[in-house]
């Protein structure tokens, strides 16, 4: 199913149905949403994110044949952010123009997959208003957002998860994303995620390949930075064996003690940092917003160092 600009204007129409104050945006401070994705930790998680999508060859071929992302990775990831910042933490209007923004940018992102990959034979349409392959990008970041939360800060209570699933059915709305296809429980959805890793649908194709290692740094000079390395050790670790082993990701003895290490020294150490060093700085202009204060120009400087962060990871060697 493509979701057209309809599908979309109709789902829109839900999501305002179900919001309240509309400077709240669609989830607000009562939220599992915004109590579960305000701690810039979930950075951490995205690269598994990135790659998860990469690895379904309609997201991989789709953004091989219609973007630029390899000669400005961090610039997408920035304007990724943005639109995903402004969906979840903007009000009403903010979600709802970018909604639409993206929305229509995927309307003319379309094609055909040139070779046999997994379950799609070559010469497959791909779309990216695909209602499906939307479903697993929107599941990419509300799973590897709980699976970083829980990894680094610890478990969180089975309640919480239910409605922190159940409230990322207003973000899956923005997409047009038909409730139909969505996983009614966080169970179920946490099995949808589990078998189609293990499927075919998920199969890692060369641009996939390619754009993984841009994405650490490496643009094609087999040489990347320290900050590189190590989110490429933190992303081999937070991906599932099948897909780590696809693209060629290593794992050695030495790579898993890294990584345990690494996340051992970061979860104390960042419950010590005070909260607005913690908290996304989108976050902190949504709660400055409902409380009628003026953006943080703090925020706006945390921001701009988290990008900065992300040009630098990804910047070749």
């Amino acid at each position: 199913m493509i979701v057209t600009r309809r599908d979309l204007e109709d789902s829109l129409e839900r999501v305002r149905a179900q919001a309240g104050d509309s400077r709240a945006g669609i989830h607000g401070p009562g939220s599992a949403v915004w109590q579960l994705q305000r701690d810039a930790v979930i950075f951490l998680g995205g690269g598994r994110a990135v790659l998860l999508q990469l690895a379904h060859p309609f997201v991989a071929y789709a953004i091989d044949h219609h973007s630029k992302t390899r000669a400005d990775v961090a610039g997408r990831f920035q304007r990724t952010f943005a639109n995903v910042f402004a969906m979840s933490f903007g009000d009403l209007d903010d979600a709802f123009s970018a909604a639409r923004r993206v929305h229509n940018i995927h309307t003319r992102i379309t094609g055909t997959i040139p070779v046999d990959a997994g379950a799609f034979p070559a010469g497959t349409p791909y779309h990216a208003n695909d209602a499906d392959s939307l479903l697993w990008v929107h599941a990419t970041l509300i799973h590897t957002a709980v699976h970083v939360r829980e990894l680094v800060l610890g478990p969180i209570a089975a309640p919480v998860k239910e409605q922190y699933y159940r409230d990322s059915f207003q973000f899956a709305r923005l997409f047009g994303i038909p409730e139909s296809i969505m996983p009614p429980t966080w169970a179920a959805f946490d099995r949808y995620v589990a078998e189609t890793i293990a499927s075919s649908t998920l199969t890692v194709t060369e641009p996939a390949r390619a754009m993984s290692r841009f994405l650490f740094g490496d643009g094609g000079t087999g040489r990347r930075g320290r900050l590189g390395r190590w989110l490429e050790l933190m992303t081999s670790g937070l991906l599932p064996e099948k897909l780590r082993r696809q693209y060629g990701l290593t794992w050695s003895l030495g790579d898993r003690a890294g990584f345990t290490a690494s996340i051992a020294a970061l979860a104390p150490a960042w419950r010590l940092l005070p909260a607005r060093m913690r908290l996304l700085p989108a976050y902190v202009d949504a709660e400055r917003r409902l409380a009628g204060r003026s953006p943080s120009a703090f925020a706006r400087w945390m921001e701009a160092r988290l990008f900065s962060l992300a040009a630098l990871a990804t910047a070749p060697r």
